[in-house]
């Protein structure tokens, strides 16, 4: 991946057209981003409300739920960056769209190169914020952690991790009730790529649940979303 772009960033991305999806799909997955697809605006709600995007690129004519009704119920919950992409480049939209929450705006037909720029771009801004608001120190409802340290109590009693089983916890605990998706946590934890046959992770959390447990956590607020990914609460 070129060097001026955000690393393995998570992309969502939401277009009716199933050519483009894919074609946008194919751009983003060969520059190095991990992707998922819907193509129907209520699926799509409620895909991005359990799962940690950090890019959602959204299409305003969709099956169910248009592109700005979407976005504005989105944002009562969450503020994942957002570029609409729109046949309709006219400028009351583009305004309609900014007015909703969007962060961007792209007209169709878009270049490539324009389309990466952009999501590089936002990309960069998004994670500069996050950057400088990171807290050093979490706590969750019993669950402490101090990242400088790596220490990690819950309610008092301290608990041993490795440091990829740090890691691991850290992110799902910055993301409480968040569905975080494997091939995110194997980019942002392992740092490698996902594979189906690949069940590091799930042994790092069986893990981690297991030190949780031990010091008094129930099991179930460490949840395996079957063939979604996991969860913390």
């Amino acid at each position: 991946m070129h060097s001026d772009t955000p690393a393995r960033a998570h992309v969502f991305v939401v277009e009716d057209d199933p050519t483009l999806s894919s074609q946008i799909t194919e751009l983003l997955q060969a520059k190095g981003f991990t992707t998922q697809q819907s193509q129907d605006g209520e699926e799509a709600l409620l895909i991005a409300l359990k799962t940690r995007f950090d890019l959602i690129l959204l299409d305003v004519l969709l099956p169910s739920c248009d592109g700005f009704s979407l976005l504005q119920r989105l944002r009562e919950k969450c503020q994942t960056p957002v570029m609409m992409l729109t046949a309709c480049g006219a400028e009351e939209e583009r305004i309609r769209g900014f007015n909703k929450g969007a962060d961007d705006y792209l007209p169709k037909p878009f270049n490539s190169t324009e389309l990466l720029l952009r999501i590089n771009a936002l990309l960069r801004r998004s994670m500069g914020r996050a950057s400088q608001q990171e807290q050093f120190q979490l706590s969750l409802n019993g669950l402490t952690m101090q990242r400088q340290q790596q220490l990690v109590h819950y309610e008092g009693q301290p608990i041993q991790l490795t440091p990829i089983q740090f890691k691991l916890l850290w992110i799902l605990a910055r993301h409480p009730g968040e569905t975080l998706s494997k091939p995110y946590l194997y980019q942002v934890v392992l740092e490698r790529e996902y594979s189906r046959h690949d069940r590091s992770l799930d042994m790092h959390l069986s893990r981690v649940r297991r030190r949780l447990v031990e010091a008094g956590m129930t099991a179930d607020r460490l949840q395996t979303m079957h063939g979604t990914g996991y969860s913390l609460t």
